[in-house]
């Protein structure tokens, strides 16, 4: 994290996500903050006068001075074409989310123990995951889960999606990927 960055002002009062607690506090309007994570269509934030970390979510990019990412779907995704949907593809989503304070999305870390696709009786799917944390104190799961929760939910032929936090097995650095490994410098 750099200090020597700008400090952007906040356009318009946010409801952010304070880290690690998971707490929801009000960022008022002409708030000075430094972003030190953007990643994954959210902001790590330390407001300068508290040195406190906040994650802001995608919707309030604008009071950053960053463009809103649009809106996902209601879980009322269309089939996709060919009518099935694929494994791969709620990976990927799965890889657009992040802890905000660790630059490796919550596959390479080793944090997805579980994910099953049920076909749901007329149409669409339920997508189930299981995952943890890298530390049981951490009060950014919800905050995680519902990220999670929300891109499962843009893939076309997803209906539901339901992330349910666990702590069996308990999370260890060996679950890290070569390739998150590779980004925290671990090889």
């Amino acid at each position: 994290m750099s200090t020597n960055s700008p400090a952007t002002i906040l356009s318009r009062d946010v409801e952010a996500i304070q880290i690690p607690s998971g707490l929801t506090k009000k960022l008022p309007q002409g708030t000075p903050v430094i972003i030190t994570q953007a990643l994954g269509g959210t902001y790590t934030v330390v407001v300068e006068h508290s040195a406190g970390l906040f994650r802001v979510l995608a919707q309030d990019a604008d009071a950053l001075g960053k463009a809103a990412a649009p809106a996902a779907p209601n879980g009322a995704s269309a089939a996709p074409a060919g009518g099935t949907l694929k494994e791969d593809d709620i990976w990927a989503q799965l890889k657009t989310c992040y802890d905000p304070e660790i630059p490796v999305n919550i596959v390479d870390l080793g944090l997805i123990y579980s994910m099953e696709i049920k076909p749901q009786e007329g149409g669409g799917n339920l997508v189930e995951v299981k995952m943890t944390l890298t530390a049981p104190g951490c009060g950014m799961g919800p905050s995680i889960a519902s990220d999670a929760q929300r891109k499962i939910l843009t893939v076309p032929g997803v209906t539901d999606a339901q992330v349910d936090v666990v702590w069996d097995p308990p999370w260890s650095a060996e679950r890290i990927s070569q390739e998150g490994k590779q980004k925290l410098g671990m090889i």
